[in-house]
């Protein structure tokens, strides 16, 4: 928004363009929004309407490193593991698994089945809470060294 239209706007309204029109993937009715913010060159409060496109096109960078990461990850996989991706796919959570068109975008690259995971934006979390709930039992089937991170 600052590059493109001099418009200057809070992380709450970038990350609501981003979940509202946001995409990977060109969708099949591009959407536009209304976005207020202040011009960077008048100082003064602003509107401007965005288009899914645009977005999609800032979002590019970060969505190549997202699938660069994943493929990379995949390729220091343990047999077994690849194995289990080859049949179950890859299950994505946290709030970017819901950006429109991601899910597609990351099985064309890898060429396995992707799926979000229901309630993506909490499932994490409630995750490490059964972890932590059972971590007596569990505790010792994690084995961080500093070469693995």
């Amino acid at each position: 928004m600052k590059r493109t239209y001099s418009l200057l706007i809070g992380e709450q309204t970038a990350e609501r363009i981003k979940i509202e029109i946001g995409s990977a993937a060109p969708l099949k009715d591009e959407l536009e929004m209304e976005v207020g913010g202040r011009d960077l060159i008048a100082g003064l409060p602003r509107t401007t309407t965005v288009t899914s496109q645009e977005i999609r096109e800032a979002l590019g960078e970060t969505i190549q490193a997202m699938v660069e990461t994943i493929k990379r990850t995949l390729e220091n996989t343990k047999p077994e593991l690849s194995a289990d991706l080859v049949h179950n796919g890859i299950t994505m959570c946290g709030g970017g698994a819901l950006m429109k068109g991601l899910p597609s975008v990351i099985a064309q690259a890898t060429g396995l089945k992707v799926s979000v995971a229901d309630d993506p934006v909490t499932c994490v979390a409630r995750g490490t809470g059964v972890f932590l709930d059972h971590i007596d039992q569990w505790g010792g089937t994690i084995d961080i060294t500093d070469e693995e991170m």
